[in-house]
């Protein structure tokens, strides 16, 4: 019999351990049994391919070193075994730390990035929260009445969201009224909570309440606030240590906007409404006529942009003025890039450049659902992980498996393969950036998908709002405390989508973006919050700490942190 193991996880049978700066060397451990006369290393970076010999180890098995490369990329290995009884393979598994294959297997991964590469501490020092600015709060000054078309005031701060059919589902034009100066007057009161950074949906000029059909780029839309108010909420933030991420929609802008201006609204020649005679008309993709122009998704009202075109990618990174730049002197602490995973990369290279040369403690974030090391895009892979893109990302891979792990649908092992992989394909300054979330925007309430309600995300025209019955909501809290508890003890930055701390329950939009509870807040759910917040930003060990995990049981997965003299651990048990 033939046995053999490698634990990329391991010091003893990968060191360095994780990812890899540039110019690293990286030494490989391979325990064998059994009639084992050669082992190789088969490797791939660049597109090219590698072998090396290994030798036997005084430890006894197999060990090589190999270079990890001078240049930032993704190096790809496994290991070929001579046996009496044939060749054999080890490579990474689904289920395991390895697997003995007698075909090519699956490769094992790893992440060689920038030397350089580094993200603001204060990254890994925050807890943030995600703030829609329509729905959290209003200013004492009142409420800005919404413009646009077909725009209206609900009559009521806790109404139900309007819920549009028709085809108008990204043109939702339902107002509560909350904006800047009502977020501004409540930075207390999320300093007491713990937050640390907040990351606001679109502020900009659109006809939307999302506003991700962006109008106007340099002009916070009115009935938000002005930019003196945007700049008063950072400066407010910054005297308490907070720091402010907005929202960047860069890949389509809104077929209502003064550069497409479809439907007449600006005093601009758009590139619609002036076809063929625009200053804007570049940015666009036409084919045979006006009315024949590319969308994103398909979605007329959003016609997609060209983001290498000269003049777009001036207006927005390298003009002296540029968007980019304009809200970062406004003291926005960076940049949170929608779809990020539908940018060209050398547009979102340039806008690194550009937001770190205005600001080195300043942000780039990317709105990436599945690994940021190794993505798929429209046919290419792309890492976002070599230091030349990207900070941090949204961590929907994380929040998938707990939630997943909560609900009975995977294992603590197999959470534990989920986390360890990230550990260990993640460079760590990415690692202690990383938006771990559980709720957002996009995804139906936390605390409704961890009460197992069902039918959350039907089609649009299906939707409905359906309460949470008392036992399915105390279910979902107490499932909801314990996630959020675990991922304040991950390495990573833990974001909580606003009202989750206050009960907001909620299906998929639009009814994940219902108004912030004032006055009805759950304050025995907001005190448990508070509590685990402080005792993470209170932890070297939480914020900075090495992390190691253990899978006690199919039910039970156990954290630990370790930093200097300090440790803190957690068991995430899902048994009610």
């Amino acid at each position: 019999m033939i046995l053999a193991r490698h634990d990329p996880t391991s010091r003893y049978d990968r060191f360095p351990q994780g990812a890899c700066p540039a110019g690293s060397v990286v030494c490989l451990h391979l325990d064998s049994e059994g009639d084992v006369r050669a082992a190789y290393v088969r490797l791939w970076r660049g597109g090219g391919e590698e072998w090396h010999p290994m030798r036997q180890s005084a430890r006894g098995g197999w060990e090589a070193e190999i270079s990890a490369g001078n240049d930032p990329g993704l190096v790809w290995y496994y290991f070929v075994l001579d046996t009496g009884l044939g060749r054999r393979y080890i490579g990474k598994p689904e289920t395991d730390v390895c697997a003995l294959y007698e075909w090519e297997p699956p490769s094992f991964q790893i992440t060689v990035y920038d030397p350089a590469f580094e993200t603001p501490a204060w990254m890994r020092d925050s807890v943030m929260m995600q703030i829609m600015v329509d729905r959290f709060a209003i200013g004492s000054s009142g409420i800005k009445k919404p413009h646009g078309r077909g725009t209206h005031l609900h009559k009521s701060w806790d109404e139900l969201p309007e819920l549009r059919l028709g085809g108008k589902d990204l043109e939702s034009v339902d107002f509560f009224g909350g904006n800047l100066e009502g977020i501004t007057e409540r930075l207390d009161y999320l300093k007491d909570l713990g937050i640390g950074a907040l990351y606001l949906n679109p502020i900009f000029m659109a006809r939307s309440n999302h506003k991700y059909d962006t109008g106007d780029y340099m002009q916070v839309d009115p009935s938000f606030g002005s930019e003196k108010e945007l700049a008063r909420l950072c400066e407010k933030a910054e005297t308490l240590g907070m720091h402010v991420v907005l929202d960047g929609v860069f890949s389509h802008t809104g077929a209502d906007s003064r550069y497409f201006n479809k439907y007449g609204t600006y005093r601009s020649d758009g590139a619609y409404n002036c076809f063929g005679h625009s200053p804007y008309s570049a940015w666009y993709h036409f084919g045979r006529g006006r009315d024949d122009y590319e969308c994103w998704w398909g979605i007329d009202t959003l016609p997609a942009v060209n983001e290498m075109e000269p003049s777009f990618l001036d207006f927005i990174v390298q003009n002296h003025d540029s968007v980019v730049a304009h809200y970062i002197g406004c003291g926005a602490d960076g940049w949170r890039l929608d779809v990020a995973d539908e940018l060209p990369m050398d547009f979102i290279r340039a806008l690194r450049r550009r937001v770190k040369k205005e600001n080195p403690n300043a942000c780039v974030i990317g709105e990436v659902w599945e690994d940021v090391t190794n993505k798929l895009s429209y046919g290419r892979p792309r890492c976002y992980a070599m230091g030349d893109t990207l900070d941090s990302a949204m961590n929907y891979p994380l929040r998938d498996a707990v939630l997943g792990f909560m609900l009975g649908r995977m294992s603590a092992k197999q959470l534990k393969l989920l986390i360890d992989h990230q550990m260990n394909t993640l460079p760590k300054p990415m690692l202690f950036s990383m938006m771990n979330l559980l709720g957002s925007h996009d995804k139906p309430r936390v605390i409704n998908v961890l009460a197992g309600q069902t039918g959350l995300e039907p089609p649009r025209e299906e939707r409905r709002f359906t309460p949470l019955t008392d036992a399915e909501y105390a279910l979902g809290k107490e499932r909801f405390v314990r996630a959020f508890e675990f991922i304040c003890h991950l390495p990573g930055m833990p974001c909580l989508y606003y009202g989750d701390d206050a009960g907001l329950t909620g299906m998929g939009d639009p009814y994940c973006r219902r108004t912030y509870p004032w006055g009805q807040v759950d304050e025995q759910l907001h005190s448990e919050i508070r509590r685990i917040i402080r005792a993470r930003n209170a932890s070297d060990a939480l914020r900075r700490g090495e992390c190691m995990t253990r899978a006690l049981d199919d039910d039970r997965l156990e954290l630990m942190r370790v930093f200097g003299a300090q440790c803190a651990s957690f068991i995430l048990d899902r048994r009610m």
